[in-house]
This record gives structure tokens, sequence and C-alpha cells, in this order.
């Protein structure tokens, strides 16, 4: 089991390479509901490499702060890889920043269906222009689904970050 102080560390594993590389880092988070933003700015000093993040739960805000196209809302839901793409570039653009995640799940206890169980989680990282998503399936009750999305996210990122060229 992951715990907070486990968190705390990657988030301040990421903050040291966007550090390094003179880079900000932005959040578009859904079923996450800030949390990712929260360990980020946990670390003390972090306002070098983050300036806003945005929490977008509805629809609406998810168009009105980050550019999500209705159409694609409408065509592929929250939660899809479609969706996440939008939102991450969305966010880096608003930003200005090199990194962006961006998540949205079905936490639970309920909104889930067959094709999209709870526990189903998209994500995308737009890493200085260059968009990927990923699908992941978690397991648990609402508070470990939405933990297991911030860690997957931070150990994600910390990836990227590390696989890139000096």
């Amino acid at each position: 089991m992951v715990t907070a102080t486990d968190t705390q560390q990657l988030a301040a594993e990421l903050g040291a390479l966007l550090l390094r590389k003179k880079w900000f880092v932005t959040t578009a988070e859904s079923c996450t509901g800030g949390g990712i933003a929260y360990y980020l700015t946990a670390v003390a000093g972090s306002s070098a490499y983050l300036d806003r993040t945005f929490v977008t739960y509805s629809n609406k805000a998810k168009q009105q702060l980050l550019g999500v196209r209705s159409a694609t809302l409408l065509q592929f839901g929250a939660v899809s890889d479609e969706t996440v793409k939008e939102m991450a570039a969305g966010a880096a653009v608003a930003a200005n920043a090199q990194l962006a995640i961006a998540v949205s799940g079905i936490a639970g206890p309920g909104g889930g269906s067959a094709s999209k169980p709870v526990g189903t989680v998209w994500f995308s990282f737009w890493l200085n222009g260059e968009l990927s998503s990923e699908l992941q399936h978690f397991s648990g009750d609402r508070g470990q689904v939405r933990q297991q999305a911030i860690d997957y996210a931070l150990k994600r990122c910390i990836l990227l970050l590390t696989a890139l060229p000096n």
C-alpha cells in the first residue's frame, strides 16, 4: 500500500526534475479533484515550477477552462482518450507549461458502466508539445482509486522526464 509519505516523495522527485529542466507543470484534474496539485504544492519551493492548475470536474468546466470541445464530450464522454488529450493540451497552453497532466475517471462508488467500470481512469501527458495518453484500471473504494490515480500520474511523469535526453 502506498502511503502519503510515498506520494510526497514522488511529488518531490518530480519537482526536482522540473527544476533541473527549468520546466513548468500544470494539472487538469477531474476524478482526482486537485489531488495531484495538492501533492505538488506540498513541496516547499514548488512555485518555481508550478504556476496554476485546473480542477474541471464538470463537462462545462472542461469546455470553459480547457477548451474541450462539446463534440468530443458528446461522442466519447468525459472519461475517454480523446477528452483527456484535449484537457492536457488546453491546460498546457493556458498555463504556458512544458508538462501537463490530465486525468479523468470513474472513482465510484457509482457512475460506472459495463464499458467503463468503476476504477477506469484515463491519463494524458503533454510533454513539450507531444501528447500521449494511457488507460488504467484501479481497484478499491473511491479514496483508493483516487490515490492510485495520483500516484500513477506522478510516477509516469517521473518516467517520462527521466527518459528525455539532457
